[in-house]
């Protein structure tokens, strides 16, 4: 008898199922907070602009809750090329039937383009968060009470948490805090599932990572990276992986004096993509040019920037 209502009472217990959106400016810590929810690195997280070119889905499931977030491109003023235009509609798009959103600021920085961003969000119905970054780096928390105080004049948010993106801080708080306002509804993927991206679209969010942090301020962020070949067996994942820039001296920095930069990205690279596969990982890296490829439409289609 008691196992048998036992039973029933877990035969009744509801699953709540949301979607969360993540919006910012370029460069305000979105990739490095949806890393931090889901336990990996599913993102790009290198400190430069335009890092994230598409939408990416992490999946936290955790006490009958999963939250569904979305990491969007960072909405901006610059939409000169067909690709900048691309990021700010999908990042704009992935704002339709979310329950939620999450806009992250730096903390005691306000600029234009959080404007943009708050503006973007005037007409959302739904619950809008606050986050506010990098607070570890503040040292007079004086100076936080009182940018809080100003940034509440902005908009009636639901929550305004001062977070740390990198070190954790508050992100469970965030947690919490969603949970309450998801719909009752099954899970949209397997409990164990932490993202939609493919293995594939992963390596090769690793090797533009890892190209960006080698190169730094040498080289306009007008690359991309496109996996020709990912074939994996019991022991190892064989992956040839193409870089793509725009002008041919951008093919020489890339590759660098004896070849050593492409080593470096290649090597740096092959051992996270060892990590995340838990397998040996044969990389073999490529750099072609091809002018104004970021107003191809085929091409961003083939990198998965735009549907086609």
């Amino acid at each position: 008898m008691d196992m048998e209502m036992s039973d029933n009472n877990s035969a009744q217990i509801d699953t709540h199922c949301g979607y969360v959106a993540i919006v910012g400016r370029p460069n305000v810590g979105k990739s490095t907070l949806l890393n931090h929810l889901v336990g990996y690195r599913i993102s790009a997280i290198v400190n430069k602009p335009q890092t994230t070119r598409t939408n990416v889905r992490g999946i936290v499931t955790q006490n009958n809750y999963q939250v569904i977030f979305t990491d969007t491109p960072g909405i901006h003023h610059d939409s000169k090329t067909l690709m900048n235009k691309t990021l700010n509609i999908a990042a704009v798009a992935a704002l339709d039937s979310v329950d939620a959103v999450v806009m992250l600021v730096e903390a005691l920085k306000w600029t234009a383009e959080d404007d943009l961003v708050l503006k973007r969000l005037q007409q959302m119905s739904c619950p809008i968060f606050l986050l506010i970054n990098k607070v570890d780096r503040i040292v007079e928390k004086e100076r936080l009470f009182s940018y809080i105080e100003a940034v509440k004049e902005k908009r009636d948010f639901a929550e305004i948490i001062p977070i740390s993106a990198t070190k954790g801080i508050n992100t469970k708080e965030l947690l919490a805090k969603l949970q309450p306002i998801l719909p009752v509804s099954e899970y949209a993927y397997d409990e164990d599932s932490i993202t939609d991206q493919t293995l594939r679209s992963i390596c090769s969010e690793v090797v533009r990572e890892q190209l960006m942090d080698q190169l730094h301020q040498e080289l306009p962020y007008s690359t991309a990276v496109h996996i020709e070949k990912f074939e994996e067996t019991p022991h190892r994942v064989d992956i040839d992986a193409t870089i793509w820039v725009g002008k041919i001296r951008q093919k020489g920095m890339v590759i660098g004096k004896k070849g050593q930069t492409l080593k470096r990205v290649g090597t740096k690279a092959r051992f996270i993509m060892e990590e995340l596969l838990e397998k040996k990982v044969v990389l073999k890296t490529f750099v072609k040019v091809e002018e104004n490829w970021q107003n191809n439409p085929k091409h961003l289609g083939d990198l998965g920037i735009i549907t086609r």
